[in-house]
């Protein structure tokens, strides 16, 4: 009996070591060790569910690890994914914040870990923890689009529908700059006449808009990013527009899963004869979209090269080098660095050769090409 005893007693020591020899092997990092977490903001979007692939593919002939997890438009899960990660101990983290402001306290917590932080494509604001921002340059987004409305628009007292992103997010505000800078003379001059803003309205004699002065026109044009809210604005500020604001009109939709669901509104009241509509981010359905003549343009931006310039970035500081930049923005805290990617304007003539030819996508995704 004794000797049973000391045989169970011995294989409970051993099987005890065994275990806790497992849990100091997991703890210490081994392959649980992630060096470079992302935090995207939604997974209902197809632009982040292209950009996820595509970070996955950056790193995957690296020694270095990712981790990436989808913050679906709420704050505190994005603050909640990047405590995830800094318990996975991440070196770097590249973040797209759902909300610009509200992210602050989520990197801020990074920063104390020694992490670096990358705002990717949309800034963090009112913070100094972040160190380092890729992004397009998003007031020559709202540029270009603006100007393709500028150099399609015939005639005068052209009506005028302004739509715009989230207030919540810094890059909504960048767009509009950029649109309102090469429109307002335009507007100015009776080209365009304001059809859906009262707030525009009142500014439409100032070139240079406070960010008190784009709030108030945000408040009154935004679709916060969602198609059913550009849908439903469109909806009401038609069925509200006069023969005078209907007819030949121009539509400066924020991104392509708004200006969708704006065309799809325009196109079927039967007051306007025709419509021009601006988006972004080259979706592939918005792509159809402009091969049908129901989206005029999209504002390319190739998250290749986004993507490409993050990890870049991550990868030289994880070399332990100092990451070439190209300018700065102003966070409302400090002027963070940045690299800058260039945008480009497709519509129906270089679809095929911006997108197809360039194999961001393949020609047998489409139809009438």
């Amino acid at each position: 009996m004794k000797r049973t005893w000391k045989s169970i007693s011995f294989l409970f020591v051993v099987m005890l070591l065994m275990a806790l020899m497992a849990a100091c092997s997991n703890s210490s990092g081994g392959s649980s060790k992630v060096s470079v977490g992302i935090v995207l903001p939604t997974k209902d979007e197809p632009r982040w569910v292209q950009d996820e692939q595509r970070f996955k593919d950056a790193l995957s002939d690296s020694e270095y690890t990712t981790e990436i997890l989808f913050s679906q438009g709420s704050s505190a899960k994005e603050k909640e994914n990047v405590e995830t990660l800094l318990n996975k101990g991440i070196e770097v983290l590249i973040i797209t914040p759902h909300d610009g402001a509200a992210a602050a306290s989520a990197v801020e917590a990074a920063k104390k870990e020694g992490v670096t932080v990358i705002s990717y494509d949309r800034l963090i604001t009112n913070t100094d923890a972040v160190d380092y921002y890729v992004t397009f340059d998003s007031v020559a987004v709202g540029a270009a689009q603006g100007q393709y409305l500028i150099d399609n628009a015939q005639g005068k007292d052209v009506p005028l529908y302004l739509y715009a992103g989230a207030a919540s997010d810094n890059n909504a505000f960048l767009f509009f700059e950029g649109a309102w800078s090469v429109l307002q003379p335009k507007i100015a001059d009776g080209t365009f006449k304001i059809a859906n803003s009262v707030e525009a309205e009142k500014l439409k004699d100032k070139v240079e808009l406070t960010r008190d002065e784009m709030s108030k026109i945000l408040g009154q044009v935004t679709t916060n990013w969602d198609a059913n809210d550009a849908k439903n604005k469109a909806q009401t500020h038609l069925t509200a527009a006069g023969a005078d604001l209907k007819g030949d009109v121009a539509v400066l939709a924020p991104n392509d899963g708004t200006a969708r669901s704006i065309a799809d509104v325009f196109g079927s009241d039967g007051d306007i004869t025709s419509y021009l509509v601006t988006g972004q981010d080259a979706e592939k359905a918005s792509i159809q979209y402009v091969i049908d003549g129901k989206q005029s343009m999209t504002v390319f931006k190739d998250v290749r090269t986004l993507v490409k310039d993050a990890m870049g970035i991550a990868v030289e500081i994880l070399d332990g080098k100092t990451p070439d930049t190209t300018g700065s923005y102003d966070n409302g805290n400090k002027e963070v660095k940045a690299k800058q990617t260039d945008v480009i304007v497709v519509d129906e003539e270089n679809v095929k050769k911006e997108l197809i030819d360039s194999e961001y996508y393949e020609a047998s995704e489409f139809t009438g090409l």
